[in-house]
């Protein structure tokens, strides 16, 4: 494809008031995006939909000249356009009204948009120790059971990070659909993460680069996660929040949406409570349930499990003595873990935090941690 249709393709999206549905119906009049640069105001107007100030902005063609630099940072950082009629464009995207035009991707890989198997996984920011849990076990409970599935996720502290890193970790491909353009990574502490995901799947945004950060722009990235996949879990959820917007959308698409049920006097669970008792979202405790919904049929060659070992000297002393208190013991409560390495709770909170994103232990309900392969 010439840079040229590029440019009009990033361009018509970036005239103000005009969204995906909007593109579509302007290029579907027009026959392509560079021929709705070339109408005249009055065709644009006879356009349903279209006022003065769309037709205005088109005719002017100011916004080329940000496309134009946004093909050559496409070029520069070797990031994928997917174009809504490109045979390799997300079927499942395409089948929503409100899908992105171009979807912008960075991967490493060759990551398949519409493979047999996606799901999304979303929950709070603020995720408690037993959300953390569930989120890993059913994950890994997808990949015990020999499903190559793809894992969708916003990369947002909470739930969606703890996704992303359940799916690494055992080796399942993994997506993180972002509210902002690749020319950074929000939040920041991420980077990392951000970095795998890209060797083991991909980072995907309908925003150009340089994109200000605004709240709006992450509720609008939610379309992406739900319509990527077959199915949204939502893991935990206070009342209100990015997750149950997701679930939302997933529904008005006619999508499944799952949900894991919590302690009913538990702020971040209420959501989801709310979702099953609505009939807005079935009931999942682990890989088994989602098997069951989704009619998934099992491998007859289940990959072995890999084994985890832990390379005790990449650790901190103090990281070292908790490790060696967990391997001679066994999972134990964070109380007992200070009591017996002489650290403060707070001290040692924050080791096992850092031990939990090096994947070598895991946090479970009540506070307990235990190592990875224990």
């Amino acid at each position: 494809m010439a840079n040229n249709e590029l440019i009009y393709r990033i361009a018509i999206e970036l005239i103000p008031k005009v969204g995906s549905i909007t593109t579509k119906r302007l290029i579907a009049y027009c026959g392509s995006a560079e021929m709705v640069f070339k109408q005249s105001k009055n065709a644009l107007l006879k356009i349903p939909g279209i006022g003065e100030t769309i037709a205005h902005q088109v005719v002017t063609q100011q916004v080329l000249s940000l496309a134009e630099k946004e093909v050559e940072f496409i070029e520069r950082y070797k990031i994928r356009p997917l174009y809504f009629t490109d045979s390799d464009y997300p079927e499942r995207l395409r089948q929503c009204e409100d899908g992105p035009v171009i979807l912008y991707v960075k991967s490493n890989c060759d990551i398949n948009f519409n493979a047999d198997k996606i799901i999304s996984v979303v929950g709070t920011r603020k995720a408690t120790a037993y959300g953390k849990h569930v989120c890993e076990e059913i994950i890994s409970g997808i990949a015990q059971k020999g499903y190559n599935a793809i894992v969708v996720s916003g990369l947002a502290y909470g739930i969606d990070i703890t996704a992303h890193k359940a799916a690494l970790k055992n080796d399942l491909p993994t997506i993180a659909v972002l509210g902002h353009g690749l020319n950074t990574i929000y939040p920041s502490v991420h980077r990392n993460i951000a970095r795998n995901i890209v060797g083991k799947g991909a980072l995907v945004t309908d925003f150009i680069s340089e994109t200000l950060f605004d709240r709006k722009n992450f509720l609008r990235r939610n379309r992406i996660i739900a319509g990527l996949a077959d199915a949204t879990i939502v893991v935990e959820s206070a009342l209100e929040g990015g997750a149950l917007v997701t679930a939302d959308i997933a529904n008005s698409y006619n999508r499944d949406v799952f949900a894991v049920p919590g302690n009913v006097d538990a702020i971040y669970s209420q959501g989801c409570n709310m979702l099953i008792k609505q009939n807005k979202a079935a009931l999942i405790e682990s890989a088994d349930d989602l098997e069951f919904y989704l009619g998934w049929k099992p491998s007859t060659n289940s990959p072995q499990v890999k084994q985890f070992t832990i390379d005790f000297s990449s650790f901190s002393l103090e990281e070292q003595k908790i490790l060696d208190f967990l391997k001679n013991n066994g999972e134990k409560n964070v109380d007992l873990i200070a009591l017996a390495t002489g650290l403060p709770v707070s001290k040692v909170l924050s080791l096992l935090l850092n031990l939990e994103f090096s994947g070598a232990v895991l946090s479970k309900p009540g506070k307990v941690f235990g190592l990875k392969n224990s």
